[in-house]
């Protein structure tokens, strides 16, 4: 880097940098800032000059300062001791950081060095994408040493044992595979093709398993406003989803919010595997006292990391908190260039940047035959609650899956506060043909229900406050009753408790079967000419309590204590 003729800064602007004479650069081109070497990204090109967007504070750059091309693309540098660490926008290591991370601070420990056990021997032919060998020592999931893509030929040589970050650790045709390879942000990863195939992404939170299931290597997006929330459900989803990697990307949130993440991953049990959670786990933060445009490439890099980990034959999930203020940085940006602003002064490629986001999440059969995933769900922070402002607007279109954030629901402490007349899933209908080719030939049929109980308890709410609960018909009184115990008794957990925290499958469906049990009693009962009055002053207590009593696989204590609320029930008559 050293022997290319530096340009020099003419301008600065808060992150706006204008450089001039540095020579043949390309859109995206890296390029080093100052003394410090600040890293910047072009974004403009206008006859000698180039527009750069720093990502670190540019307070003490000052025009005449050096600005040197690095001549790739902003990349990151992807290998082992990535699971289990946090890092920044631009994956440089906060972990062993000191209090200030300074420019150029490297990705990796140069020090450190892991076993390789090679998988294939000298001799023979490889492709794009096939294993090398594995690290056996790199963490919770075992490592693979992939042919990077546009790579094959024969393996000419094959290191063994420790190897360091820089060892060469085989040469395929002629090219030297080092453990680390670096890869830019905004270039989705090459694969062999996207499947249709799909498989539900479990979360072990019932509402969204339920009635607005996300499939693996789809796209979903959380909107609520403040206080709905959406970081408690994200940090839940993180916990407890059955993917093999998550990549966390703290995207302009509060430091201490964030920091409380970091510390619960670091306490809590993988479920899986019985070791740590964060060690399967990469971790950006990019808070909102950091530089605010490293929140526009920490996305890029979430999902870069994400892919990786897919290449490998794994399924990610990148959880992104939250994308609007990495929109409020594209908008900081776009007042500096004096772009011409379009809606609320966002950006008008607004739409193209969300787009180029959520549409890198896909299910594929990667170069090395592997299925592997990338699922992006992506928090949505519109002001106010404003549901129809560009961001929420925009995203809306980009995604197969929405979980709005209600804050009525919010307020009265239902958690997750998911408004299930607000929400979406266009993967529903998908995902009920997986269920029932697993045998699961119930799931639509229950599905459908319970939606219709909550749409119809709602309506009849809404009748309810102008004429009063008591102006309603038997039936009708059955229906609202019938919705409140569907909320407290199956779609209401509690983030806080061992048992209920994470909701299994078994015990879902169970829950639901005793509640619809429940009501199709009440019903019968009503009919019979038992008012409604006594089946609305009934004692569901110990309906609504099996949430937070049985196990997640204790289906049996769910039936007994349905059998022992319908007991109850018939002697009403």
């Amino acid at each position: 880097m050293d022997t290319v003729s530096p340009g020099r800064v003419v301008r600065v602007s808060g992150p706006l940098v204008e450089v001039c004479d540095v020579g043949p650069v390309a859109m995206h081109d890296l390029i080093a800032l100052g003394p410090e070497r600040i890293p910047g990204e072009v974004v403009a090109i206008r006859d000698d000059r180039a527009s750069v967007q720093a990502y670190e504070y540019t307070g003490g750059l000052s025009p005449g300062a050096a600005a040197i091309p690095a001549g790739r693309p902003l990349s990151v540098r992807l290998g082992p001791g990535l699971l289990g660490n946090v890092f920044d926008g631009l994956l440089r290591s906060l972990t062993a950081a000191p209090v200030f991370l300074t420019p150029g601070a490297t990705t990796h420990d140069s020090d450190r060095r892991w076993r390789f056990d090679p998988r294939v021997v000298v001799g023979d032919r490889v492709e794009p994408g096939q294993v090398l060998g594995v690290l056996a020592d790199a963490g919770a999931l075992e490592h693979r040493v992939l042919v990077p893509p546009g790579v094959d030929g024969v393996v000419g040589s094959l290191a063994d044992g420790k190897c360091g970050a820089d060892t060469v650790v085989a040469t395929v045709g002629g090219t030297a595979v080092r453990l680390f390879s670096d890869w830019p942000v905004r270039v989705p990863r090459p694969c062999r093709t996207r499947l249709t195939d799909v498989t539900p992404l479990r979360t072990g939170q019932r509402v969204l398993d339920l009635l607005y299931p996300v499939a693996r290597g789809g796209a979903a997006a959380v909107p609520g406003g403040f206080g709905t929330g959406k970081t408690v459900l994200l940090q839940q989803i993180a916990k407890w989803c059955d993917a093999d990697v998550i990549v966390y990307v703290g995207c302009g949130e509060r430091g201490n919010e964030l920091a409380e993440v970091v510390a619960e991953l670091f306490e809590l049990t993988d479920p899986r595997t019985g070791g740590r959670l964060t060690d399967r786990t990469v971790v950006i933060a990019n808070t909102s006292n950091m530089p605010m445009m490293a929140r526009e490439a920490s996305i890029y890099t979430g999902v870069a990391v994400a892919e990786y980990y897919r290449d490998m034959g794994y399924h990610a999930v990148v959880i992104a908190d939250s994308t609007s203020r990495w929109a409020e940085a594209l908008r900081e940006f776009a007042s500096r260039t004096g772009a011409l602003p379009a809606e609320e002064g966002y950006p008008a490629d607004l739409a193209s940047a969300l787009a180029a986001f959520y549409e890198r999440a896909g299910c594929v059969r990667t170069l090395g035959g592997e299925t592997g995933s990338v699922t992006i769900i992506g928090a949505v922070s519109p002001p106010g609650g404003d549901m129809t402002e560009p961001v929420t607007a925009h995203t809306e279109r980009f995604v197969r899956v929405r979980w709005t954030l209600d804050r009525d629901l919010a307020y009265a402490r239902h958690y997750p506060a998911v408004s299930w007349s607000g929400s979406f899933s266009r993967d529903a209908p998908a995902v009920g043909d997986h269920h029932v080719r697993a045998g699961e030939h119930e799931w639509p049929a229950r599905r459908a229900r319970v939606m219709t109980a909550l749409a119809e308890a709602d309506r009849l709410a809404a009748l309810a406050e102008l004429v009063g609960a008591a102006a309603l018909s038997g039936p009708e009184r059955v229906a609202l009753l019938a919705g409140r115990l569907l909320r407290d008794g199956v779609l209401q957990q509690s983030a806080l408790s061992a048992v209920d925290a994470a909701g299994g499958e078994e015990k879902a469906a169970a829950l639901v079967a005793a509640v619809l049990a429940v009501v199709d009693e009440c019903h019968r009962l009503v009919t019979a000419g038992v008012p409604a009055e006594e089946l609305e002053e009934f004692d569901f207590t110990a309906l609504v309590r099996l949430r937070e009593e049985a196990a997640p696989h204790d289906v049996e204590l769910i039936g007994r204590r349905r059998d022992e609320v319908l007991a109850g029930l018939r002697r009403l008559r």
